[in-house]
């Protein structure tokens, strides 16, 4: 599919496929409404930096093929999935950011995940309509445990460029449901500095600092089960 496409470092967050760097300031919301039969909507917001902006056109800029966030971007990927229709798309700006909100619905979740992640590498759904289980991959975390970030410039860095963006992700479920969250080696994960989780209930979420999604070495997961 052709859409933007930014230079990105280990730290990946699966979905739509949204791919966090180091070289930008990128946040996104992610509201998810699943309803009985499987079918839903996803509401996306991207609050992309004008500073990453002012490399190219949010339309047309060949350079990126990644992250969708012109509107003919979500029209072209929605072309190769059927099942999926684009509802409303607007894009705005603030003193920061450009602001970029797209709802879609869909017909299953299966359709979800193949605009969510593609590649099916950080995304995995079982079960069905009526009693499932989301697992999303934030962040896989340091492959190599001896290895820490000790670099207090970098550090420096990550804290400055992420400074005020989050990772968001709501899913309302068509009963009720959980959200568990744990790092790569299956260890929960209860807290996180300047995190929000709701972990029952309608509706689970979690908003996570991007600070805190770029810098983690154990590893983020998030488990949604309904």
């Amino acid at each position: 599919m052709k859409a933007h496409k930014l230079k990105i470092n280990k730290p990946v967050f699966l979905l739509f496929p949204l791919l966090l760097t180091l070289s930008s300031c990128f946040g996104v919301n992610a509201d998810i409404t699943l309803n009985q039969n499987g079918s839903g909507t996803v509401t996306l917001v991207y609050r992309i930096s004008k500073s990453l902006d002012s490399l190219g056109k949010l339309d047309g800029n060949e350079r990126w093929n990644t992250i969708p966030v012109g509107k003919a971007d979500f029209e072209r990927s929605l072309d190769r999935l059927p099942d999926m229709k684009l509802l409303s798309f607007s894009s705005k700006e603030d003193a920061k950011d450009v602001i970029i909100t797209a709802k879609m619905e869909f017909a299953a979740i299966g359709s979800l995940l193949a605009f969510l992640d593609a590649s099916g590498r950080r995304s995995t759904f079982s079960g069905d309509a009526g009693s499932g289980r989301l697992a999303l991959t934030l962040n896989e975390g340091t492959k190599n445990e001896g290895v820490k970030n000790e670099n207090a410039g970098l550090t420096k860095l990550i804290a400055d460029i992420s400074d005020g963006y989050s990772v968001r992700v709501s899913v309302t479920f068509p009963g009720t449901g959980s959200l568990a969250l744990s790092d790569s080696q299956g260890k929960a994960i209860t807290t996180l500095p300047g995190a929000e989780f709701i972990q029952g209930g309608k509706t689970a979420s979690f908003d996570i600092p991007l600070y805190q999604v770029l810098s983690s070495t154990d590893g983020i997961n998030a488990v949604f089960s309904w």
